[in-house]
């Protein structure tokens, strides 16, 4: 090593944040500075005098320089310390900028809300969270795409949406999720459909065995009943929707394995018959559903406290 290497010392290492004062630190002694006063400055900040004088003490200590000297007409900078309360007020103004940019960017995340879910929750659970969100948060616009389980996990991951609804058996690879409600397919056919009029329970392998209208592969309601079944079921007609599926059934064109919370106004309308079925598991989850490792927050984050209550 040269000796002009000698005389320069040691280099400092580490991150600077461990040779910085942190931002409290820093608007403390622009407070001194201003008042005059290290009590006054302590009760501006909201800290106690003897934590000040401690705060204080840790920053001239980290620096190397004594800032301020205390008597009991007052506290005042030393030549040190006015010199660092100029560089702390730069530091404390573009903190200052960073936050007023850092909230510019919460309130345009929070100015809208994408969500996406799959059939039966964007028809018969959605506009009721979303008109409890709108109570809460009447300037967030929201967009809601509605299509299949798979459709759903596709504009997560391709961030298309904020937060996702999905009602198959598993969750999508991708995604995390919390379980928000319960639901349980039933068979449903027209009133004069035979099975209407049955007095025993259908069998797992006479509704295997028989042409069902059905939701398209993809969707939560088609997974659900293609494991219950040992992927048997037997589609006399494919449709997109659960809509669509409940005209063609009650239109007379054959029984179909629909949502409880689909068909509740056919039901009591006896536009629609639930036939009894055994040996057959229709209970599934509703899960809302959002990228892993990127837990919900803003409007996303309000919605989906709104689906638990």
């Amino acid at each position: 090593m040269s000796n002009a290497d000698e005389q320069a010392g040691p280099a400092i290492a580490g991150s600077v944040a461990h040779r910085v004062p942190d931002l409290g630190a820093l608007e403390l002694l622009l407070a001194v500075a201003r008042l005059g006063s290290l009590g006054g400055a302590a009760r501006e900040i909201g800290i106690t005098q003897p934590a000040a004088s401690s705060r204080i003490r840790s920053m001239e200590r980290q620096l190397g320089v004594a800032l301020v000297d205390r008597s009991p007409r007052g506290s005042r900078l030393t030549d040190a310390g006015a010199l660092v309360t100029d560089w702390a007020r730069r530091i404390v103004e573009a903190a200052e900028a960073f936050d007023v940019g850092a909230q510019a960017l919460r309130d345009r995340r929070d100015s809208r809300l994408r969500v996406a879910a799959s059939m039966t929750i964007a028809e018969y659970l959605l506009p009721g969270w979303l008109l409890a969100l709108r109570a809460q948060r009447p300037d967030t616009a929201v967009s809601l795409h509605a299509g299949n389980s798979t459709v759903v996990a596709e504009r997560l991951l391709s961030d298309e949406a904020d937060l996702g609804f999905v009602e198959g058996l598993s969750v999508p690879a991708g995604l995390d999720s919390a379980v928000i409600a319960h639901d349980r397919l039933i068979v449903v056919t027209a009133p004069g459909h035979a099975w209407a009029r049955r007095r025993r329970s259908l069998a797992a392998e006479e509704l295997a065995s028989t042409p069902l209208i059905l939701r398209e592969k993809g969707s939560g309601t088609r997974q659900v009943l293609d494991a219950a079944l040992g992927g048997l079921a037997r589609p006399l007609i494919e449709l997109s929707s659960t809509t669509a599926v409940k005209a063609a059934v009650v239109s007379g064109a054959g029984p179909a394995v629909l949502s409880e919370l689909a068909v509740g106004e056919e039901l009591a309308m006896r536009r629609l018959v639930s036939v009894p079925v055994e040996g057959v598991a229709l209970a599934r989850d509703l899960r809302a559903v959002w990228p892993t490792g990127h837990r919900p927050t803003g409007p996303a984050r309000d919605l989906l406290s709104l689906t638990r209550g």
